[in-house]
């Protein structure tokens, strides 16, 4: 198939995706229920969407095209409870962070469908081990052109998202040491990364083409870029988030996006440049090892900075968009996390097993969480 053709969509909307895992009540490990999941999930009818992930115990839910915060939040609390509702029925929990604590990989199992199975074949372990969860948000663009221009300068906003929304710590029962350990794993297959540089989409036509033909792509799905455009939608997709502790958190990560987005497209305080990604990598590692606490580099200065200066600059700068979108109750979130005494999801995971030394015990605080249950120590 070959690239679509960018569909007309509304300026600014979005949508947002989440992948979650379903976990046993008896030692809180994931376990294959999503066929059982969606199943029971038929009989309640929802403006989001809930479909199968790679791997069978991983289950992805996706809104609709949304304009505002009170958009978002509502339809991921409504499909939110439905889930956690269907679970229950099934001794099922369901939980959000980045990476599950404890699984095993290898007793993963994936889902028979004829895409997965073809990422499977062609992927091998990876495609288990790409059992880890993500929050992908959809931004309209009025143009291909725009979407373009806005997928380059917003390579500048990853670390912030990606140090905002952490909560994989943890990996095989072990302590990796970054606040956000998923992406290592998304790295790892081929066509990861950054988009390349282009401006203009009949030059992206053009590079898919030249794709197309060496057989490697036959589709956007098969680029995993951080970044990357969904002509069928006519959106921008930004994938590097892991998937909050609460669907408060991603919806307020949502609508951060999306003000970054109208800021930059409105206001253009800058030009993207082939050069910005001189140090895209080392900022997305900054970001992945230290979350709040790490330094970026300016692509233009080679100034340093501290990511959370960083990231309220940028809420002062994008405050005006933020009340034409009624996003403050949204960004109001992040700036507490940014000014108050509040651990980062992965530093309340790690807090939660110092606490509890037991890692079962971690995730099924992780489902309370989730389920919108004040837990210990938050």
């Amino acid at each position: 198939m070959s690239l679509e053709a960018f569909a007309s969509s509304k300026a600014f909307t979005m949508g947002v995706e989440l992948e979650l895992q379903i976990v046993n009540r008896h030692d809180y490990d994931l376990t294959n229920g999503a066929t059982d999941l969606l199943r029971v999930m038929e009989r309640h009818q929802l403006e989001a969407d809930v479909k199968p992930e790679i791997t069978s115990s991983m289950i992805e839910t996706s809104t609709g095209i949304c304009e505002r915060h009170h958009d978002v939040i509502t339809q991921l609390s409504d499909v939110r409870d439905a889930l956690v509702d269907s679970a229950g029925q099934l001794n099922l929990r369901l939980c959000g962070g980045g990476t599950h604590a404890f699984q095993d990989w290898s007793q993963r199992r994936i889902v028979d469908t004829p895409r997965y199975l073809q990422v499977s074949q062609l992927y091998g372990y990876l495609s288990k081990q790409f059992t880890v969860f993500g929050q992908h948000v959809h931004i309209g663009c009025p143009s291909p052109d725009d979407a373009l221009w806005l997928l380059h300068a917003l390579s500048r906003y990853v670390p912030h998202v990606i140090a905002l929304s952490a909560s994989s710590p943890y990996i095989q029962g072990s302590d990796t040491g970054y606040e956000s350990s998923r992406l290592n794993t998304v790295s790892a297959f081929p066509l990861s990364g950054r988009a390349p540089f282009m401006l203009k989409w009949s030059e992206f036509e053009h590079f898919f083409s030249k794709m197309e033909h060496t057989g490697v792509v036959k589709s956007m799905k098969d680029f995993y870029w951080d970044i990357r455009p969904k002509p069928e939608f006519g959106t921008i997709e930004v994938r590097v988030m892991d998937v909050p502790l609460t669907v408060e958190k991603a919806a307020a990560i949502a609508v951060y996006l999306q003000c970054v987005a109208r800021w930059l497209l409105t206001e253009r305080p800058f030009e993207p440049l082939d050069d910005d990604y001189l140090v895209y990598s080392y900022n997305r590692f900054q970001a992945c090892r230290f979350g709040l606490d790490g330094e970026v580099v300016d692509p233009r200065t080679a100034e340093h900075k501290p990511l959370r200066q960083l990231i309220a600059q940028t809420l002062q700068q994008v405050e005006m968009h933020a009340i034409e979108l009624r996003a403050e109750k949204g960004l109001l979130l992040l700036r507490d996390q940014l000014t108050r005494d509040q651990p980062s999801d992965a530093g309340w995971l790690r807090a939660t097993q110092q606490r509890e030394q037991y890692l079962p015990e971690v995730v099924r605080q992780q489902c309370l969480r989730f389920e919108g249950v004040r837990t210990p120590g938050r």
